[in-house]
Parts: structure tokens; C-alpha cells; sequence
């Protein structure tokens, strides 16, 4: 299985993500924050993760006879391979992105369900923008977001932080006079 096959499945990007944020976690932890995945499905999973190295075991102990281990992310192990993304076809680049709109969906769905959300008070929001941008003003930009939010993603948790979940999107717009494939005219 490739880089992208195993991460872009929808539970296990959700597995993946849940984890961001240098969070330890046990499987029923886990499973406290994903209660739409049934249990043994959830195992499977995280039991595949481990195996391809994306999560690893940081802490067992016994609870009732059983073991119960906590597990970290792998950052470095929890990225698509540029090669993998290069061989994707533009349907698999649509079911990785469909992944990708139905994990940030649960987060807002468990933002929402979570209480009494104040998008305003919690600074949570949702935005579309547009900007024209050469090539090198746009590897410029990038170096600046990387500059100002790398070191905050090191942050580990601590008194008076909350987890804040951080999702990105860049996407050219078609050059002028290109026609979309499979476009009628």
C-alpha cells in the first residue's frame, strides 16, 4: 500500500488528524473522539497505522488483563510522498480531496455538537480568497505562512491552550483558453 493509500482513507485520515497537535492517545480515547467509527473498524485501523509506522507506541499498561497502549503521531510518517502524489489520477486526486473535506467536516461537527459554539468568541472561521501572485511571490507567501505558523505547531499542550485545528487549501485557477477535460463546448 502506498503513502497515499493508507492516508487517505477516510477514517484514517480522521485517525491521523486527531493526533495533530502532539496529542497522546489510547484507542478508547480515540474512539471517545470519533464515535461514528465502530470499534473494531477503529482497531483495524490504528492497528494498520502502527504497522506502517505513522503511529507508534509511546506507553502500555494493564487495564482488567489487557493492554492498553498510548500512541503518538509520526509526523514525518503522516505525509503523502511527493512521488505517490505525482502517480495519483485526477479521480484519486478527487477521492483524496473528498477525504480531506469529510475529515475537516467532522471537526466542524464536533466543534458544533460540542456545546454552545460561538464562531466569534472561539475565533473559528471559514474563508475563500483569491490573489494573482507569480510563481515567486507565491514561494514567497508560503516561506512567510511557514515562518509564522511552524513554530506555533511545536507548541505542546499546555494551560490556557486549546487545540486549534489548522486546514489549507491552494489551488491554481486554469490559465486563460485552457478548456477543462471532458468540458463540452
Amino acid at each position: 500500500m502506498n503513502s497515499a493509500e493508507l492516508l487517505l482513507h477516510p477514517v484514517r485520515l480522521r485517525i491521523v488528524q486527531a493526533f495533530l497537535g502532539d496529542r497522546a492517545l489510547t484507542t478508547a480515547q480515540l474512539g471517545r473522539e470519533l464515535q461514528d467509527v465502530p470499534t473494531g473498524s477503529l482497531y483495524r485501523h490504528v492497528a494498520l497505522l502502527t504497522r506502517s509506522g505513522v503511529l507508534q507506541v509511546v506507553a502500555e499498561r494493564r487495564v482488567r488483563g489487557a493492554v492498553e497502549r498510548t500512541y503518538t503521531l509520526r509526523l514525518a510518517a503522516a505525509q503523502v510522498s511527493p512521488a505517490d502524489l505525482a502517480a495519483m489520477s485526477a479521480d484519486q486526486h478527487r477521492h483524496a480531496f473528498m477525504a480531506f473535506l469529510a475529515a475537516i467536516l467532522a471537526e466542524l461537527d464536533r466543534y458544533l455538537d460540542s456545546g454552545r459554539p460561538n464562531l466569534a468568541r472561539d475565533r473559528a472561521g471559514y474563508r475563500l480568497a483569491a490573489a494573482w501572485l507569480t510563481d515567486a511571490e507565491l514561494e514567497e507567501m508560503l516561506t512567510e505562512l511557514v515562518a509564522v505558523i511552524g513554530p506555533r505547531l511545536a507548541n505542546p499542550p499546555g494551560r490556557g491552550r486549546r487545540r486549534r485545528v489548522l486546514a489549507g487549501v491552494l489551488l491554481p485557477a486554469p490559465e486563460p483558453g485552457t478548456r477543462r477535460r471532458g468540458a463540452r463546448t
